[in-house]
Protein backbone atom coordinates (compact mmCIF):
# COMPACT_ATOMS: atom_id res chain seq x y z
CA UNK A 1 0.00 0.00 0.00
CA UNK A 2 2.88 2.21 0.79
CA UNK A 3 4.75 1.79 -2.70
CA UNK A 4 1.38 2.18 -4.50
CA UNK A 5 0.67 5.92 -2.63
CA UNK A 6 4.44 6.70 -3.50
CA UNK A 7 4.53 5.81 -7.38
CA UNK A 8 1.46 7.77 -6.98
CA UNK A 9 2.90 10.86 -5.52
CA UNK A 10 6.37 11.02 -7.93
CA UNK A 11 3.98 10.32 -10.61
CA UNK A 12 2.29 13.54 -9.88
CA UNK A 13 5.24 15.67 -8.54
CA UNK A 14 6.45 14.55 -12.11
CA UNK A 15 3.87 15.94 -13.91
CA UNK A 16 4.08 19.28 -11.95
CA UNK A 17 7.60 19.10 -13.18
CA UNK A 18 6.97 18.84 -16.55
CA UNK A 19 4.09 21.41 -16.43
CA UNK A 20 6.64 23.70 -15.29
CA UNK A 21 8.93 23.05 -17.70
CA UNK A 22 6.57 22.82 -20.19
CA UNK A 23 5.39 27.06 -18.99
CA UNK A 24 9.16 28.05 -18.67
CA UNK A 25 10.02 26.66 -21.68
CA UNK A 26 7.00 28.18 -23.78
CA UNK A 27 8.22 31.54 -22.18
CA UNK A 28 11.97 31.92 -22.83
CA UNK A 29 10.67 31.07 -26.30
CA UNK A 30 8.78 33.62 -26.69
CA UNK A 31 11.44 36.24 -25.16
CA UNK A 32 13.91 34.81 -27.83
CA UNK A 33 11.22 35.41 -30.52
CA UNK A 34 10.78 39.15 -28.72
CA UNK A 35 14.67 39.06 -28.79
CA UNK A 36 14.55 38.38 -32.51
CA UNK A 37 12.16 40.64 -33.52
CA UNK A 38 14.22 43.59 -32.21
CA UNK A 39 17.50 41.90 -33.91
CA UNK A 40 19.11 41.13 -30.57
CA UNK A 41 20.30 37.66 -32.00
CA UNK A 42 22.78 36.94 -29.04
CA UNK A 43 20.15 37.27 -26.34
CA UNK A 44 17.29 35.33 -28.43
CA UNK A 45 19.67 32.07 -28.84
CA UNK A 46 20.40 32.47 -25.09
CA UNK A 47 16.84 32.68 -24.63
CA UNK A 48 16.10 29.74 -27.13
CA UNK A 49 18.84 27.71 -25.26
CA UNK A 50 16.63 27.76 -22.22
CA UNK A 51 13.60 26.89 -23.71
CA UNK A 52 15.32 23.95 -25.16
CA UNK A 53 17.25 22.66 -21.82
CA UNK A 54 13.79 22.84 -20.59
CA UNK A 55 12.13 21.06 -23.51
CA UNK A 56 14.76 19.17 -25.41
CA UNK A 57 11.98 18.04 -27.92
CA UNK A 58 10.98 21.74 -28.94
CA UNK A 59 11.05 21.46 -32.37
CA UNK A 60 10.26 25.15 -32.97
CA UNK A 61 12.47 26.71 -30.71
CA UNK A 62 15.74 25.04 -32.59
CA UNK A 63 14.95 26.34 -35.97
CA UNK A 64 14.41 29.82 -34.69
CA UNK A 65 17.68 28.75 -32.96
CA UNK A 66 19.35 27.90 -35.96
CA UNK A 67 18.02 31.13 -37.96
CA UNK A 68 19.13 33.17 -34.88
CA UNK A 69 22.27 31.56 -34.88
CA UNK A 70 22.75 32.36 -39.05
CA UNK A 71 22.51 36.01 -38.38
CA UNK A 72 25.20 35.97 -36.66
CA UNK A 73 27.32 34.15 -39.15
CA UNK A 74 27.30 31.54 -36.08
CA UNK A 75 27.52 28.34 -39.02
CA UNK A 76 28.33 25.17 -37.09
CA UNK A 77 26.08 26.22 -34.24
CA UNK A 78 22.39 27.06 -37.16
CA UNK A 79 23.69 23.57 -38.66
CA UNK A 80 23.34 22.09 -35.04
CA UNK A 81 20.10 23.14 -34.13
CA UNK A 82 18.30 22.74 -37.96
CA UNK A 83 20.18 18.80 -37.79
CA UNK A 84 18.13 18.29 -34.56
CA UNK A 85 15.06 19.62 -35.89
CA UNK A 86 15.65 17.07 -38.32
CA UNK A 87 15.83 14.63 -36.09
CA UNK A 88 12.44 15.54 -34.50
CA UNK A 89 10.65 16.11 -37.90
CA UNK A 90 12.49 14.94 -40.93
CA UNK A 91 9.76 16.27 -43.05
CA UNK A 92 9.62 19.91 -42.02
CA UNK A 93 10.48 21.21 -45.62
CA UNK A 94 11.48 24.68 -43.73
CA UNK A 95 14.22 22.58 -41.69
CA UNK A 96 15.10 20.67 -44.94
CA UNK A 97 15.78 23.80 -46.93
CA UNK A 98 17.60 25.65 -44.39
CA UNK A 99 20.29 22.48 -44.51
CA UNK A 100 20.53 22.61 -48.13
CA UNK A 101 21.22 26.48 -47.86
CA UNK A 102 24.00 25.54 -45.40
CA UNK A 103 25.75 22.81 -47.03
CA UNK A 104 25.52 24.10 -50.23
CA UNK A 105 27.28 27.38 -48.99
CA UNK A 106 29.88 25.32 -47.21
CA UNK A 107 31.09 23.33 -50.38
CA UNK A 108 29.02 19.67 -49.27
CA UNK A 109 27.58 19.73 -52.48
CA UNK A 110 26.50 16.07 -52.25
CA UNK A 111 24.59 16.03 -48.76
CA UNK A 112 22.85 19.26 -50.68
CA UNK A 113 22.16 17.16 -53.32
CA UNK A 114 20.63 14.11 -51.36
CA UNK A 115 18.72 16.99 -49.38
CA UNK A 116 17.02 18.36 -52.06
CA UNK A 117 15.98 14.84 -52.86
CA UNK A 118 14.03 14.39 -49.79
CA UNK A 119 12.34 18.19 -49.98
CA UNK A 120 9.35 18.00 -51.79
CA UNK A 121 8.55 21.50 -52.72
CA UNK A 122 11.66 23.43 -51.96
CA UNK A 123 12.47 26.30 -53.59
CA UNK A 124 15.50 26.78 -56.26
CA UNK A 125 16.06 23.12 -56.23
CA UNK A 126 17.03 23.47 -60.10
CA UNK A 127 19.31 25.77 -59.05
CA UNK A 128 20.72 24.27 -56.22
CA UNK A 129 21.09 20.55 -57.64
CA UNK A 130 22.84 22.45 -61.13
CA UNK A 131 25.67 24.31 -59.52
CA UNK A 132 26.26 21.21 -57.15
CA UNK A 133 26.41 19.09 -60.49
CA UNK A 134 28.85 21.53 -61.59
CA UNK A 135 31.20 21.53 -58.63
CA UNK A 136 30.96 17.96 -58.61
CA UNK A 137 32.12 17.56 -62.27
CA UNK A 138 28.94 16.24 -63.43
CA UNK A 139 28.58 18.08 -66.47
CA UNK A 140 26.13 16.52 -68.39
CA UNK A 141 23.48 16.51 -65.08
CA UNK A 142 24.87 20.32 -64.40
CA UNK A 143 23.62 21.55 -67.72
CA UNK A 144 20.10 19.89 -67.36
CA UNK A 145 19.34 21.38 -63.86
CA UNK A 146 20.95 24.64 -65.06
CA UNK A 147 18.82 25.22 -68.16
CA UNK A 148 15.89 25.14 -66.25
CA UNK A 149 16.93 27.49 -63.45
CA UNK A 150 17.78 30.14 -66.18
CA UNK A 151 14.66 29.36 -67.66
CA UNK A 152 12.88 29.73 -64.12
CA UNK A 153 14.94 33.17 -63.48
CA UNK A 154 16.49 34.72 -66.11
CA UNK A 155 18.39 37.26 -63.76
CA UNK A 156 20.23 34.98 -62.01
CA UNK A 157 23.99 36.02 -62.81
CA UNK A 158 25.35 33.42 -61.04
CA UNK A 159 23.89 31.05 -62.42
CA UNK A 160 24.20 31.62 -66.22
CA UNK A 161 27.90 32.07 -65.52
CA UNK A 162 27.96 28.56 -63.99
CA UNK A 163 25.72 27.15 -67.19
CA UNK A 164 28.69 29.32 -69.23
CA UNK A 165 31.40 27.04 -67.40
CA UNK A 166 29.52 24.06 -67.87
CA UNK A 167 29.16 24.78 -71.85
CA UNK A 168 32.68 25.51 -71.82
CA UNK A 169 33.58 21.59 -69.68
CA UNK A 170 31.09 20.33 -72.16
CA UNK A 171 33.21 21.56 -75.39
CA UNK A 172 30.57 23.50 -76.41
CA UNK A 173 31.96 27.16 -76.91
CA UNK A 174 29.68 28.82 -79.14
CA UNK A 175 26.68 27.56 -76.26
CA UNK A 176 28.58 29.57 -73.79
CA UNK A 177 29.32 32.15 -74.88
CA UNK A 178 25.53 33.99 -74.80
CA UNK A 179 25.77 32.77 -70.95
CA UNK A 180 28.97 34.40 -70.38
CA UNK A 181 27.49 37.62 -71.92
CA UNK A 182 24.08 37.80 -69.85
CA UNK A 183 25.77 37.06 -66.60
CA UNK A 184 27.87 39.82 -67.28
CA UNK A 185 25.21 42.12 -68.33
CA UNK A 186 23.44 41.17 -64.98
CA UNK A 187 26.45 41.58 -62.94
CA UNK A 188 28.75 43.99 -64.35
CA UNK A 189 31.14 44.07 -61.38
CA UNK A 190 32.38 40.86 -62.25
CA UNK A 191 35.52 41.13 -64.00
CA UNK A 192 36.78 38.03 -63.86
CA UNK A 193 33.92 36.50 -65.85
CA UNK A 194 34.67 39.44 -68.13
CA UNK A 195 38.20 38.31 -68.69
CA UNK A 196 37.24 34.87 -68.90
CA UNK A 197 34.94 35.52 -71.73
CA UNK A 198 37.72 37.50 -73.38
CA UNK A 199 40.19 34.51 -73.14
CA UNK A 200 37.01 32.35 -74.65
CA UNK A 201 37.15 34.67 -78.08
CA UNK A 202 40.83 34.39 -77.76
CA UNK A 203 40.84 30.96 -77.93
CA UNK A 204 38.43 31.37 -81.18
CA UNK A 205 41.06 33.38 -82.94
CA UNK A 206 38.56 36.52 -82.75
CA UNK A 207 41.27 39.20 -81.14
CA UNK A 208 38.91 42.06 -81.45
CA UNK A 209 36.49 40.52 -79.19
CA UNK A 210 39.11 39.70 -76.81
CA UNK A 211 40.18 43.29 -76.70
CA UNK A 212 36.84 43.81 -76.05
CA UNK A 213 36.37 41.78 -72.80
CA UNK A 214 40.48 42.19 -71.79
CA UNK A 215 39.13 46.36 -71.71
CA UNK A 216 36.18 45.63 -70.17
CA UNK A 217 37.83 43.24 -67.61
CA UNK A 218 40.55 46.20 -66.42
CA UNK A 219 38.01 48.96 -66.64
CA UNK A 220 35.84 46.75 -64.04
CA UNK A 221 39.23 46.58 -62.29
CA UNK A 222 40.83 43.51 -63.33
CA UNK A 223 44.36 42.92 -61.79
CA UNK A 224 46.60 43.29 -64.78
CA UNK A 225 48.94 40.00 -64.13
CA UNK A 226 51.98 38.74 -66.48
CA UNK A 227 49.48 36.44 -67.93
CA UNK A 228 46.92 39.25 -68.62
CA UNK A 229 49.65 41.21 -70.24
CA UNK A 230 50.56 38.39 -72.30
CA UNK A 231 46.84 37.22 -73.83
CA UNK A 232 46.36 41.13 -74.27
CA UNK A 233 49.38 41.94 -76.33
CA UNK A 234 49.01 38.57 -78.32
CA UNK A 235 45.66 39.83 -78.92
CA UNK A 236 46.66 42.90 -79.79
CA UNK A 237 49.16 41.70 -82.56
CA UNK A 238 46.93 39.31 -84.27
CA UNK A 239 44.05 41.68 -84.54
CA UNK A 240 46.17 44.27 -86.43
CA UNK A 241 47.32 46.81 -83.60
CA UNK A 242 51.11 45.49 -84.08
CA UNK A 243 52.89 48.60 -82.62
CA UNK A 244 50.75 48.05 -79.28
CA UNK A 245 50.80 44.67 -79.29
CA UNK A 246 54.78 45.04 -79.38
CA UNK A 247 55.06 47.57 -76.79
CA UNK A 248 52.29 45.18 -74.56
CA UNK A 249 54.54 42.25 -74.88
CA UNK A 250 57.60 43.90 -74.11
CA UNK A 251 56.26 44.87 -70.61
CA UNK A 252 56.33 41.42 -70.26
CA UNK A 253 59.75 40.56 -71.02
CA UNK A 254 60.68 43.26 -68.94
CA UNK A 255 59.18 41.59 -66.57
CA UNK A 256 59.98 37.72 -67.46
CA UNK A 257 63.46 38.13 -68.78
CA UNK A 258 64.99 35.31 -70.78
CA UNK A 259 61.82 33.43 -70.48
CA UNK A 260 62.60 31.04 -73.57
CA UNK A 261 58.54 29.77 -74.38
CA UNK A 262 57.42 33.93 -73.94
CA UNK A 263 60.29 34.86 -75.93
CA UNK A 264 59.53 31.79 -78.92
CA UNK A 265 55.96 32.77 -78.57
CA UNK A 266 56.32 36.61 -79.07
CA UNK A 267 58.97 35.54 -81.88
CA UNK A 268 56.67 33.57 -83.93
CA UNK A 269 53.47 35.96 -83.13
CA UNK A 270 55.78 38.36 -85.24
CA UNK A 271 57.06 35.88 -87.35
CA UNK A 272 53.58 35.59 -88.69
CA UNK A 273 52.57 39.00 -88.56
CA UNK A 274 55.16 39.74 -91.31
CA UNK A 275 57.36 41.74 -88.96
CA UNK A 276 60.78 40.08 -89.41
CA UNK A 277 63.04 42.58 -87.76
CA UNK A 278 61.54 42.43 -84.74
CA UNK A 279 60.97 38.57 -85.36
CA UNK A 280 64.74 37.77 -85.83
CA UNK A 281 65.48 40.08 -82.74
CA UNK A 282 63.49 37.31 -80.73
CA UNK A 283 64.79 34.33 -82.55
CA UNK A 284 68.56 35.73 -81.70
CA UNK A 285 68.21 36.30 -77.80
CA UNK A 286 66.76 32.73 -77.86
CA UNK A 287 69.59 31.92 -79.78
CA UNK A 288 72.32 33.79 -77.23
CA UNK A 289 70.34 31.88 -74.34
CA UNK A 290 70.43 28.54 -75.77
CA UNK A 291 73.38 28.58 -79.04
CA UNK A 292 72.29 24.52 -79.47
CA UNK A 293 68.65 25.85 -80.11
CA UNK A 294 68.15 24.08 -83.41
CA UNK A 295 64.57 25.21 -83.54
CA UNK A 296 65.18 29.46 -83.12
CA UNK A 297 68.02 28.79 -85.88
CA UNK A 298 65.89 27.08 -88.10
CA UNK A 299 63.42 30.06 -87.60
CA UNK A 300 65.85 32.72 -87.36
CA UNK A 301 66.86 31.27 -90.99
CA UNK A 302 63.55 31.37 -92.55
CA UNK A 303 63.42 34.86 -91.14
CA UNK A 304 66.24 36.15 -93.23
CA UNK A 305 64.62 34.40 -96.55
CA UNK A 306 61.01 36.27 -96.21
CA UNK A 307 63.74 39.58 -95.70
CA UNK A 308 64.90 38.61 -99.03
CA UNK A 309 68.21 37.30 -97.82
CA UNK A 310 67.36 33.33 -99.51
CA UNK A 311 70.87 32.47 -99.66
CA UNK A 312 71.59 33.15 -95.76
CA UNK A 313 68.62 32.31 -94.90
CA UNK A 314 69.18 29.00 -96.26
CA UNK A 315 72.63 28.30 -94.77
CA UNK A 316 71.45 29.26 -91.63
CA UNK A 317 68.12 26.51 -92.23
CA UNK A 318 70.84 23.96 -93.58
CA UNK A 319 72.97 24.42 -90.79
CA UNK A 320 69.82 23.95 -88.38
CA UNK A 321 68.90 20.86 -90.19
CA UNK A 322 72.27 19.47 -89.20
CA UNK A 323 71.67 19.69 -86.04
CA UNK A 324 68.21 18.51 -85.80
CA UNK A 325 67.29 16.51 -89.18
CA UNK A 326 63.78 16.28 -88.51
CA UNK A 327 63.37 20.12 -89.40
CA UNK A 328 63.56 19.05 -92.67
CA UNK A 329 60.49 18.30 -93.24
CA UNK A 330 59.62 21.84 -92.83
CA UNK A 331 61.82 23.16 -95.46
CA UNK A 332 59.56 24.00 -98.00
CA UNK A 333 57.00 25.43 -95.58
CA UNK A 334 55.87 29.37 -95.28
CA UNK A 335 54.73 29.18 -92.00
CA UNK A 336 56.10 26.99 -88.86
CA UNK A 337 54.04 25.86 -86.11
CA UNK A 338 53.30 27.59 -82.76
CA UNK A 339 56.22 26.50 -80.67
CA UNK A 340 58.56 24.75 -82.74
Amino acid sequence: MKDTILTVFLCAFSSVILAQNADSSQYYFKKGLEESGLRHFSLASKNFDKAIQMNSNFTDAYIANGKANLEMSRIYEANQNFAKAYELQPSNNEVIQQLILINFNNHQYQKAIDLVEKCGGCENTDRILGMSYYHLEDYGKAASYLQKAVSKNARDGDVAYTLGRTYLELENEKSAIPQFEKAIELEPARNVWMYELGLIFYNQNNYKNALKYFDMATGAGYNKTNDFYENYGFAQLYSGAIENGIKTLDQVLQRKPNNTELLNNIAYALYTTKRYENALGCYEKLLTINPKDASSLFMAGMTFQNMGQKEKGQKICDKAIEMDPSLAKNRQKKDMPMGM
